[in-house]
């Protein structure tokens, strides 16, 4: 059953490394870790996940035996679904895992495996309610909220419930639907993009959630990394 046991602290510095901790002790599957407020919480890269006290889902979930679509995949088809359910918004899912509302950064998954273990944690933030006064100066035009994308935003139990039910409905899928639903929400598909090593057009992701980028010398295809948008230069 997903989300539940559920450990739920007011203030905790990461999720996702009180949710390792369990699985590591042989926490179930399903198991979920939430706090009010994070104090160390990651992105991917090495980033920090900002969210004011209280404005946010930020939850951690100890996946065991997943065997569909790559975890980050089905997170990002999961949260799009759960935060459509709950407003008016629509979601595309800039690869591999970042959710987007009219190009502005909604939520994000930081995915964490012991495969050999058999276990994985599924860390997601949602800005449930945050406003634009709310964020770091330099997140404003990058970041948004549930709240400033389809007021009035539900409240944070309302979308965390959302996002469980997606959860528990798209890991059970086929692998190949829950790549045929993250295709449909591709924001990079077609346009051009940079990373550490190049630069080419997005064609989308193969069947192992690698995106796939074409170039004069032929298609890469990227397996970890970060790309850019070469024409409007966002995250």
């Amino acid at each position: 059953m997903i989300g539940s046991p559920r450990l739920h602290l007011r203030r905790l510095d990461s999720t996702n490394r009180r949710a390792r901790e369990l699985a590591e002790a042989g926490a179930p599957h399903g198991t979920l870790v939430t706090t009010t407020e994070q104090t160390a919480g990651r992105g991917r890269q090495g980033r920090t996940w900002l969210a004011p006290a209280g404005t946010a889902v930020l939850m951690s979930l100890v996946v065991r035996g997943h065997a569909g679509a790559p975890a980050p995949l089905t997170a990002a088809v999961a949260v799009c679904e759960a935060c459509e359910a709950t407003t008016a918004a629509r979601c595309t899912i800039k690869w591999p895992n970042d959710v987007w509302i009219e190009g502005r950064k909604v939520a994000g998954i930081l995915v964490e495996a012991r495969p050999d273990a058999g276990w994985a944690v599924i860390g997601i933030g949602v800005n449930v309610s945050s406003t634009s006064a709310q964020l770091p100066p330099e997140l404003r035009g990058s970041a948004t909220s549930l709240e400033q994308a389809s007021p009035p935003a539900p409240g944070v139990e309302a979308v965390l419930a959302a996002v469980l039910a997606a959860l528990a409905r798209r890991l059970s899928d086929p692998r190949e639907w829950v790549l045929e639903a993250w295709r449909s929400r591709d924001v990079l598909r077609g346009e051009q993009v940079r990373w550490a090593h190049g630069e080419g057009r997005a064609g989308g992701i193969d069947d192992a959630g690698r995106l796939l980028v074409e170039r004069p010398a032929g298609i890469a295809a990227l397996d970890a990394g970060e790309v850019h948008l070469v024409a409007e230069n966002r995250l």
